[in-house]
């Protein structure tokens, strides 16, 4: 069954996208990025839950957009609606008596109402200023009813409208940083390695002469996983970790004990520069599934030694 019903689904999201009207498209994205106001989303059932999903994706991807419900719009809070806003009304049908009744108070106030429906003949499309037509072939409910396919396909169209405007705008990165300075986004965008990394005489450092036997002290008291094995003005070297310890007892046995670190060492070890983000080292270790690793030396661009960063500091950071 399940997969008779994403077939079904799949087929119904084709055919909105293979008919979707993309003049009609383009206009209302210009008249949105022309909007000198507020964007103001409303809608009524699950087309207002995605007009307020709509409006705050917008919000916080640079463009100024809010939601107001029908209802709260009818006993007041339409006030707050000038003639540099755009009023965006969400309606598979275009029937709903309590968008229509918005109508006559947003033409006194000179608003530009754009209608996005899936029934081009309904009284809120011959009503808007420009209005789309959603395709749509039929719910994914077997009774064609319950708002499914057409409440996704909503959605979807909500949020290219507002990836389009972000594009048009050039909302940068660091905008979005601003719009979300908390949570598991805010950490991850914002974060760096520099506020995570070890450093000072926490490192666990030696030179590429000592002998491993020296060494074990330096891998076992610091407690990161690895040695960075720096020259005397502190270039990096190369790196040896726990299972390079363990790689080295079963190759050479004993003896090993009495090889110098540069002998033993990982050459072509992966390291970031402070200024990374502390997601994109996350990323960096866990890159290559087959050769995952744990620790990751934080270098200047000429790989000087500055620290070094664990990917369970970052795990516990909440990203």
């Amino acid at each position: 069954m399940l997969e008779e019903l994403l077939q079904k689904e799949n087929s119904y999201l084709n055919y909105f996208f293979e008919k979707i009207d993309l003049s009609a498209a383009d206009i209302i994205v210009q008249a949105l990025k022309d909007c000198e106001g507020v964007v103001v989303f409303s809608g009524v059932g699950k087309s207002g839950l995605v007009a307020e999903k709509i409006a705050m994706t917008m919000t916080s991807t640079g463009s100024r957009a809010l939601f107001i419900s029908p209802t709260n719009a009818l006993h007041g809070d339409i006030g707050i609606v000038s003639e540099k806003d755009v009023f965006v009304f969400l309606s598979k049908s275009g029937e709903s008596e309590e968008l229509l009744s918005l109508i006559p108070t947003l033409r006194n106030r000179r608003v530009k109402i754009i209608g996005i429906v899936s029934n081009a003949k309904s009284r809120l499309a011959k009503a808007s200023d420009v209005y789309i037509d959603l395709p749509l072939q039929q719910e994914l409910c077997p009774f064609d009813i319950v708002p499914t396919t057409s409440a996704v396909i909503q959605l979807i169209f909500g949020d290219i409208l507002a990836v389009a405007l972000m594009r048009m705008k050039n909302f940068s990165l660091e905008e979005y940083v601003k719009n979300h300075p908390a949570g598991r986004i805010g950490k991850r965008i914002s974060l760096k390695v520099s506020d995570l990394m070890i450093t000072g005489s926490s490192l666990p450092i030696c030179k590429p002469h000592d002998k491993l036997v020296n060494t074990l002290v330096e891998l076992s008291n610091k407690r990161c996983g690895c040695v960075l094995v720096t020259d005397e003005t502190e270039i990096l070297q190369g790196i040896f970790t726990d299972g390079d310890l363990r790689r080295a007892l079963q190759s050479h046995g004993a003896a090993s004990l009495q090889l110098p670190m540069k002998d033993l060492m990982i050459q072509t070890a992966r390291w970031v520069t402070p200024h990374n983000l502390a997601w994109d080292a996350m990323r960096k270790m866990e890159g290559d599934q087959k050769n995952a690793i744990t620790v990751l030396p934080v270098l200047t661009e000429h790989k000087k030694l500055l620290g070094l960063i664990k990917l369970h500091d970052i795990v516990q950071s909440g990203i």
